[in-house]
């Protein structure tokens, strides 16, 4: 049977989506957070979502493009996923291929991918070129039934806010979260500093729970600390991104906003709740595992040079 790759459809939206939960459980994927990834990329991102299909059925998928934010001109990324009982018929080889085409006509040197660490995945990697530079992990929390450990107490002075608070200006969220993206350990370096782009694609994503995003805010009314949860509005709860700027370090916000947040979404009804850190991210992993949170699934960061 043949397979052939194509770029998405409107209508691939549910199928797209059903894929990527097989593929990455631990991760939020809706049908209205596909279609709007898709909608909105910024044009300097040249944003391609591929779908590998075999006799009608959609099998694999992929997202690529540029890294338009990066201080280094030329990074790309690529993130392919097949069907676990689809593999071995060409479809991850065609949808990578496929990319690199694309990403090199764009102006890519570098082409960076998540490959799951697991010997069959690696082996492909290596086979076509990657060479591996980090590695990260997925973690879980059984929300429905952990044991969450007590709070910090909330330093004097400190007051505990929501995202939804900042509804009428996001603005502080923003440098916060700039500050704090900034000194993630990553192979590319970037530069949050386009606050209509943040917006645009950031504050309105559709898997963005304001309600359940937990802000610390210091008594002079700055941001300090914060958690953003990200939902799929059913039962699963992910840590999008956790921060604290560097002036209020080391007085544990971060395991206060998110002890939080974690606290509001299981009252919510949320079952599972799920986190990724880079693996040399210590500070994050330590907080994490203070949750209780278990590694569930590890991927290692890999690089092809193109040409």
């Amino acid at each position: 049977m043949t397979v052939l790759v194509r770029d998405f459809r409107t209508e691939d939206a549910e199928a797209v989506t059903a894929l990527r939960r097989v593929c990455v459980p631990h991760q939020v994927v809706t049908k209205e957070f596909v279609l709007f990834g898709v909608a909105t990329a910024n044009p300097a991102k040249k944003y391609r979502l591929l779908v590998a299909e075999e006799e009608g059925v959609i099998i694999g998928t992929a997202y690529t493009g540029i890294v338009y934010d990066s201080v280094e001109p030329g990074q790309s990324f690529v993130t392919p996923q097949v069907l676990p009982d689809r593999r071995g018929r060409g479809a991850g080889s065609l949808l990578l291929r496929t990319a690199e085409e694309h990403l090199a006509a764009e102006g890519a040197s570098d082409v960076y991918v998540w490959v799951a660490d697991e010997p069959t995945s690696l082996a492909f990697a290596a086979r076509r070129g990657y060479r591996p530079t980090r590695g990260a992990h997925f973690q879980r929390l059984d929300l429905a039934g952990a044991a969450l450990p007590e709070p910090p107490p909330l330093p004097p002075g400190f007051a505990l806010r929501t995202a939804e608070d900042f509804a009428d200006n996001p603005r502080p969220l923003f440098d916060a979260d700039a500050e704090s993206t900034s000194d993630v350990p990553s192979d590319i370096s970037s530069e949050l500093d386009d606050y209509e782009d943040w917006l645009h694609h950031t504050w309105n994503d559709p898997t963005l729970d304001r309600a359940l995003s937990t802000v610390v805010v210091s008594a002079d009314g700055r941001v300090a600390s914060f958690t953003a949860a990200v939902t799929d509005g059913v039962a699963t709860y992910v840590s999008g991104m956790t921060g604290t700027r560097r002036a209020f370090r080391g007085r544990g916000l971060a395991k206060l906003a998110k002890s939080d947040s974690l606290r509001r979404a299981r009252a919510a009804g949320y079952t599972d709740a799920f986190t990724s850190n880079d693996g040399e991210n210590g500070p994050m992993l330590a907080v994490n595992k203070w949750f209780g949170y278990e590694i569930c699934a590890s991927e290692v960061r890999h690089v092809r040079t193109l040409g």
